[in-house]
C-alpha cells in the first residue's frame, strides 16, 4: 500500500500537460491487460515475464511500482477495517446497499437514510440485503457518538446481520496535502474530493464479498418503496446482456448498480486516480473502459436525494430527480418477447425502445397508415392483468397515435414474416394517444401470447411510442410489507 502512495506522490510532479495524453491509454491498457490474464489464455510464467516485458518500453519507468501492484485488479486491497458495529454474515446476499458518511457543518441525514432503506422494504426484502455504512470522517469521537446512535436506533437489523458499520483507519489513506488543483478547483475543494474517492474505494473493496450486486448510495437520500423488488425486474430484464452499471438516479453517485466482482477493479480504479477528478466523473471513464459505451438509466428513479446542506462547507445543495416516485412496486413487469412492426422506422428509434423501461428511449417512425401493425411476442404464454401504451413525448406532443386500438392474441404461428398470433379480441381503442386498460386476465379467458397495436385511420404525423408497460398476473400481497 505504501508503495502505491509513493509512486503516486512522483507522478504529482510531472507537468500536467505530460500527463493526460498518457493517462487513457494507461487506463486502457491496464485493464485490458488484466482482462487477458484473468482469462487464463498464459500460465503464471508467462503472466511474469509478459509483464517484466511491457514494463520496459521508453516513458514507462515511472509507472512500474504503480503497475506491478495494482495489475491484477480483481484482488482486493489489503486494508484492516474497523468493525464498529455489526459483523458479515457467511452467507451471500442478493444486494449489498453501501454508505459513506462524514461529518458535516450541518445537518446529518445518515439515520434518516438508513430508515428509509429499511422502512421501504419488505419483511421478504430485508433478507436479501447487507447495509454498511462506512464512517469515512477521521474524527474518533464524532464516529463513537454516531454508532451509539446508529445501535440504538437499529439494534435489531444490526444483530439480524442486515447492518454493518465500518472504518478504514486513516494510516491507509494516501497523503491529502499538496494534490493536483484539476480544473482550477481550490486546494480544499480538492482535498474534500480526493478524500473522498479514497472514501468510496475502501467501500467498494470492503463490500466485494457480501452479495450478488452492489448498489451505492449517498448518506442523504430517501428510497421508493419495495425498490428491491423493482431493482430484481430490471436486473432480471437484463439478462444475456452485458452492462457495467445501472443506474437508478439522475443523480451525484446515488442509485448506481454493480456486479459485485467488479467491485475490485472499481476500487484499484479510484485509488489510482483519486485526485484526478470528482467520483462521478472517474465512474463515467470507468464504465467506458470496461466497454459500455452508454448509460443505461431506468426510469422512475428510485432514489431521492433528501439532503439540503451539502457534506462539503455545509453548503445549500438543493438537487431533486424530478423522475424519482415513492411507489415503485407499480414498475411494469415487461416479460420476455419480440417485437415486430411494418410502419417505416426512423433511424435507430426501433421497436424495442418502446418496450424497454431505459430513460428517454422510444420508437419513432413514419406516417403510419391504415392497416399498419406494433406487435410484441411473448417468449411463452402470459396472464396480463395491466397494459399501458403513452404515444408521442413533452416536446413532439402530435407525434401521438391518432387512431389505433390495442388487440390481444393467443394460438402462434410461424409465418413468412415471423411469429404470429391466429386469433386476436380487441380491449379498446386510443383516445389521446394513449390507452390503458386494468384487469386483463379477467377479461379474457386466455393466457396472453401477443399484444397487437393497430393503425385505424391514415395520419399525416410521424409516431412516438413511448412507452410500452405491461403488468404479469402475481400476488401483490408478496411484494407489499
Amino acid at each position: 500500500m505504501r508503495l502505491i502512495w509513493k509512486s503516486m506522490d512522483k507522478m504529482r510532479c510531472f507537468r500536467k500537460r505530460s500527463m493526460f495524453p498518457f493517462l487513457g491509454f494507461f487506463v486502457t491498457f491496464l485493464l485490458f491487460f488484466n482482462l487477458y490474464m484473468d482469462g487464463g489464455y498464459v500460465l503464471e510464467a508467462e503472466k511474469r515475464q509478459l509483464g517484466e516485458t511491457l514494463m520496459h518500453p521508453a516513458n514507462s519507468e515511472r509507472y512500474v511500482h504503480t503497475f506491478r501492484d495494482l495489475s491484477n485488479f480483481s484482488g482486493t486491497i489489503n486494508v484492516t477495517y474497523r468493525y464498529l458495529a455489526g459483523i458479515p454474515l457467511t452467507r451471500r446476499k442478493y444486494l449489498t446497499i453501501g454508505l459513506s458518511s462524514v461529518k458535516r457543518k450541518k445537518g446529518n441525514y445518515l439515520l434518516e437514510t438508513i430508515k428509509s432503506i429499511f422502512d421501504q422494504s419488505s419483511y421478504e426484502e430485508l433478507k436479501e440485503i447487507v447495509v454498511v455504512v462506512h464512517l469515512a470522517d477521521f474524527d474518533l469521537v464524532w464516529c463513537e457518538n454516531l454508532v451509539q446512535e446508529i445501535t440504538r436506533k437499529f439494534a435489531h437489523h444490526i444483530i439480524a446481520g442486515r447492518l454493518l458499520v465500518i472504518q478504514a483507519p486513516e494510516e491507509y489513506y494516501p497523503s491529502l496535502d499538496g494534490l493536483k488543483r484539476n480544473y482550477n478547483d481550490p486546494e480544499d475543494r480538492v482535498r474534500f474530493r480526493s478524500k473522498q474517492n479514497v472514501d468510496y474505494a475502501f467501500l467498494l473493496n470492503f463490500c466485494t464479498n457480501l452479495s450478488h450486486f452492489y448498489m451505492m448510495l449517498e448518506d442523504d437520500v430517501r428510497c421508493s418503496r419495495n425498490f428491491l423488488t423493482a431493482l430484481k425486474k430490471v436486473i432480471t430484464s437484463r439478462e444475456g446482456s452485458y452492462w457495467v452499471m445501472l443506474e437508478f438516479s439522475k443523480l451525484g453517485y446515488i442509485g448506481k448498480l454493480y456486479h459485485s466482482r467488479d467491485l475490485p477493479r472499481l476500487a484499484h480504479f479510484l485509488l489510482m486516480f483519486y485526485q484526478e477528478m470528482p467520483c462521478d466523473w472517474l465512474l463515467i471513464h470507468f464504465r467506458g473502459l470496461l466497454a459500455q459505451k452508454d448509460v443505461i438509466r431506468f426510469k422512475p428513479s428510485l432514489f431521492q436525494h433528501m439532503g439540503y446542506y451539502s457534506s462539503y462547507k455545509g453548503a445549500e445543495n438543493k438537487l431533486k430527480d424530478d423522475d424519482f416516485e415513492e411507489d415503485s412496486i407499480d414498475i411494469p413487469d415487461n416479460p420476455p418477447a419480440s417485437l415486430y412492426t411494418n410502419i417505416n422506422v426512423f433511424e435507430n428509434y426501433d421497436a424495442t425502445k418502446a418496450y424497454s423501461s431505459i430513460a428517454d428511449e422510444y420508437f419513432w417512425g413514419k406516417p403510419p397508415c391504415t392497416g399498419d401493425f406494433f406487435i410484441i411476442i411473448f417468449s411463452k404464454p402470459t396472464k396480463i392483468s395491466r397494459i399501458k401504451i403513452v404515444t408521442g413525448t413533452d416536446d413532439r406532443q402530435n407525434d401521438i397515435l391518432h387512431h389505433g386500438a390495442l388487440e390481444v392474441g393467443q394460438r402462434s404461428v410461424e409465418t413468412k414474416h415471423g411469429r404470429q398470433c391466429t386469433s386476436y379480441i380487441t380491449l379498446g381503442e386510443f383516445k389521446g394517444g394513449n390507452i390503458e386498460v386494468n384487469n386483463v386476465d379477467h377479461k379474457i379467458g386466455f393466457d396472453i401470447e401477443c399484444v397487437r397495436i393497430v393503425v385505424t385511420a391514415n395520419q399525416k404525423e410521424w409516431l412516438i411510442i413511448r412507452t410500452i408497460s405491461l403488468w404479469t398476473t402475481q400476488a401483490v400481497s408478496q411484494l407489499k410489507k
